[in-house]
This record gives structure tokens, sequence and C-alpha cells, in this order.
């Protein structure tokens, strides 16, 4: 295993921590100031366009798409590093890229299992930041950490399927300009084979019997950057045959599929905020003082910094073995490897914010410090794309075959 940079690597780093430092994180208050002036929250700043235009121009877009026809052709080693320093402004960077989720899942899934046509209509502007999608798998009524559970029905009807379901914290779909959903049901409830009976629709926004009904808020925060996570009605919605990703019952697999990138994905960012979390961390432990000295000579305050940055070092060197597993052996070789980083990332994490929050006193919770949205974001990351606990039961029954 040689985790070393290559050099298309090491100049895309370089362009993109530039980027980051004259655009990104200059623009984080302009955003924030923008949004209050909008007529509605969920409308985009033109701050975050003209980041994006600049991103494009400097040829910093589309990284994650491994695909060399659609996107920058990089492996997930070199895309690692590069989605780490983006997850230091997780609710701009990734946007700014055109490297944001659900986009990116959805977009792999319209690569490798769209049609000419699907590829054509929805792909090619997503590729280009034009419209944003979201992916509409999780429900309120049921287990969705199991997806064989979920309810949604998606049935023939002549040259039509009729999409009938409730789906919640669909991420993105507040964002006027999400445009399309990639929404799971079932085509075959009652087939032999739980994981033969989903599939997969591409649901236009404005199709008749769809709904966005409400933004759910995560510990608080409606997460106006992201699009939101809205529950999402679909009342007999009539889509035609054509829409269907791929074959009937397939979309367990699609899913599958789908979900072994965006875990990655997820904790490449995670390390980028938690190297923003121990830069803040230090920045605040040598510029404030109590009880007759600064908070950088405190032991339990070094302490926090040194576990912190430990922490961090086994975690990136887990995330690049993960990457470079499914880059020569594939997702499916490396699924022992993504479950461990699926359940270790988002869990450090939090703590290590935990840490950076104490240490900033009141103002770690305030919005004067982008610390509370991180550790919010980082939480939500235990439950999302399979809760901790799942991943785990996973794991141990894998660890636990090779003695039975």
């Amino acid at each position: 295993m040689d985790f070393a940079f290559d050099a298309r690597t090491e100049e895309l780093r370089a362009k993109l921590l530039a980027f980051m430092d004259e655009y990104v994180h200059p623009a984080e208050p302009v955003a924030e100031e923008q949004r209050a002036q909008l007529a509605s929250p969920w409308d985009t700043p033109a701050v975050v366009e003209e980041l994006k235009a600049e991103a494009r121009r400097q040829g910093l877009w589309n990284l994650f798409l491994p695909d060399a026809e659609y996107g920058a052709g990089l492996t997930n080693l070199q895309y690692a590093p590069l989605a780490e320093i983006t997850g230091r402004s997780p609710h701009l960077a990734p946007t700014a890229t055109n490297c944001a989720a659900p986009d990116t899942g959805n977009m792999e899934v319209l690569a490798q299992f769209g049609n000419e046509q699907q590829r054509k209509q929805w792909l090619e502007p997503l590729l280009a930041g034009e419209i944003r999608s979201a992916f509409a798998m999780t429900e309120p009524e049921v287990a969705s950490s199991d997806a064989t559970n979920i309810t949604t029905h998606i049935e023939r009807d002549g040259d039509d399927y009729v999409i009938t379901g409730r789906k919640w914290y669909i991420s993105g779909a507040m964002n006027p300009d999400c445009k399309i959903f990639i929404v799971m049901g079932k085509t075959d409830p009652d087939g032999a084979d739980i994981r033969r009976q989903q599939s997969m629709i591409l649901v236009p926004r404005d199709t008749p019997g769809v709904t966005v009904k409400r933004a759910m808020q995560v510990f608080g925060y409606e997460d106006h950057s992201h699009g939101g996570h809205a529950e999402v009605v679909f009342d007999q919605a009539r889509v035609p045959v054509a829409n269907l990703i791929g074959e009937e019952g397939g979309g367990f697999a699609i899913a599958q599929a789908r979900l072994g990138p965006g875990r990655i994905h997820h904790c490449m960012r995670l390390i980028g905020m938690a190297e923003r979390a121990i830069e803040l961390m230090c920045r605040r432990a040598v510029g404030r003082t109590a009880f007759g000295k600064a908070l950088a000579q405190q032991g339990v305050v070094q302490n926090w910094i040194a576990d912190a940055r430990v922490t961090v070092e086994q975690l990136r060197l887990l995330v690049l073995k993960t990457a470079w597993l499914m880059d020569t052996v594939g997702n499916k070789g490396a699924h022992a490897e993504i479950q461990a980083i699926k359940i270790a990332t988002p869990r450090a994490v939090v703590g290590i914010l935990d840490r950076a929050i104490q240490l900033h006193g009141a103002g770690g919770v305030s919005q004067d410090f982008p610390l509370a949205e991180l550790y919010a974001s980082a939480r939500t990351l235990m439950l999302a794309d399979g809760p901790d606990e799942v991943h785990q039961r996973s794991l141990a029954r894998r660890e636990l075959k090779k003695y039975l």
C-alpha cells in the first residue's frame, strides 16, 4: 500500500487549498449575510454561484466522479485528500466544486445505471451544476436502517408507473433548484427475494402528486446551505415507464452501489471537519487566558489537542487504505473497511468537535463559530447511510464467521 500523493493529486491539492483560502473561507460570512436578504432561505446566495463559476474555471469541478467521460477521472485514493480539504467548509466547498451529496451519489447512479435518455435529461444538467437532485429512500413509518422495510409502492399501470408513499429527511429537496428525485420503492412487495422487491425510479419534482411538505430540522438547524432535509409525499404520482432506472427489482443492488462511495466521501470530509476543529482549538487555546495562564498551557487542553491529532492521523490512514482497496479490489473487496470507517470516523470526529466546543465555552454553541453546525452535521452521519449499529452488526458477523 502506497498512499503517497501522485503528481496530479499534488497539483489539485495545491489549487484546491488556494481556492479555499482565497475564495471559500472569505465567502462563508458573505453567504450568511446574503441568505438573510433572500426572499426564501432556500434560495441560493449569489456568492455560491460565483464560487461555482470560479471552481469550474480552475478545473476544480466534478472531482468525485471516477468516470473520466463525465467527471475528473480520479481514483478514490486521489480524491480522498481533496474531499478532506472541502470538508473544512462542508456547507460551501462541496457545493462550489459540484461535489455535494446527494447529487454526487445520484450522478454516480445515473452514470452507472441510467440509460442514454436519462443521462441526457438529468445527468448532464447535474454535471453542469445547473440543477440539484434528491434521493428519496428513508421513510418515517418504518425502521429505514433496514432498506427492505420501505413501504412506498411503485405500481405499473400501462405505460406508466404510479408512486405512492411518504419519505422524510430527503436531503436537498427544499432547494428550488432540486428538479429530480431518485425514489426507491417496491415494485414487487410480495416477491420471495426481499432484496429483489425494490426498484428505483426518476420522479421530476413538478410531477402532479409530488408534495414537498416541510423542512425537517437537524438539532434545530434547517441546513439551508445543503437545501434542507424535507418530508416528501408521493400521492399517486405518475411517471413514464422509461423513468425506471435499470430493471425492476434492481433497486436494492443500485442502492448498495450508491452508498459505498457515499460512505467514504462522508468520511473523507469528516476528517477535514476534524482538522478545522483542531485549528480552531489551537487558535483559541493560544489566545485565551484562564486562571493566570494561557489555555494552551493547561494540561487538559494539551491532552485534548494531542488526542485529536492522533485520532485524525489514525482515521486518515484507515480511510486511505479503504480508498486504495476500493480502487484495487472493488467496493465488495473493501466492504469490511468501508464499514469500519463508517463506524469509526463520525464517532471520533463528534468527540473532537465536542472538545472544541468545550474549549470555546459559550462561543462554541453559538453562531459566531462553525463548531455547533459542524457537530450537528457530524452527529447526523452516525445515522446517515446506515446507522453505526447496522455496520457493527455486519462487521461482527464477518469477523465471527472466521471462527464458526
